[in-house]
């Protein structure tokens, strides 16, 4: 039976990224739930598409047993955390990462998910692959200029154009 999916849309996203994911997820019969990291379930893509989740991340904490593994959905991810890192929200995004990590479960992301990751002390001396911009500013996790990188439960592309690279493994640990 296929192992069931939180994904964390970030507020904006990525849409390019997120939608590979759920083509994936919904192609191959993988239960998944979206999360927006936001007060309202209604997001949009950093190129202005709105969307809208089906929960927010708030009703995600305390339920993380219910789900197999976590992904990340990268977007304007980084530069947005930074202005909002106090809001409640955030708080509970890094608290169920960590929660996942702590139960060894599957953690998926792509492009900065390895800077959320380092900042909270999630895959350290783990290897994963991130954004060439963003590899200088990791320093718990180790960076690489690999398309994508499989290191424990930590499943990282660089980027949303070499997140296919990671798709096959995916699948394999989910289905």
């Amino acid at each position: 039976m296929a192992k069931k999916v939180a994904v964390l849309v970030v507020n904006p996203v990525n849409g390019l990224g997120l939608f590979q994911y759920l083509e994936t997820f919904f192609e191959n019969g993988i239960p998944y739930t979206t999360f927006a990291v936001a007060e309202t379930t209604h997001v949009k893509t950093n190129s202005g598409i709105s969307l809208q989740t089906d929960d927010v991340i708030a009703n995600l904490k305390g339920h993380e047993s219910e789900y197999d593994a976590l992904v990340f959905a990268c977007g304007d991810a980084m530069p947005k955390f930074g202005e909002n890192a106090g809001k409640s929200y955030n708080q509970d995004m890094m608290a169920i990462v960590k929660t996942f990590d702590d139960q060894q479960k599957v953690i998926i992301g792509h492009c900065a998910a390895a800077m959320l990751y380092d900042g909270i002390g999630v895959g350290e001396g783990r290897k994963v692959a991130l954004h060439p911009y963003a590899k200088p500013h990791v320093q718990k996790v180790i960076g690489t200029d690999e398309k994508c990188v499989i290191d424990g439960n930590l499943y990282t592309a660089q980027t949303e154009n070499t997140l296919w690279t990671l798709m096959p493994e995916i699948l394999k640990v989910l289905k």
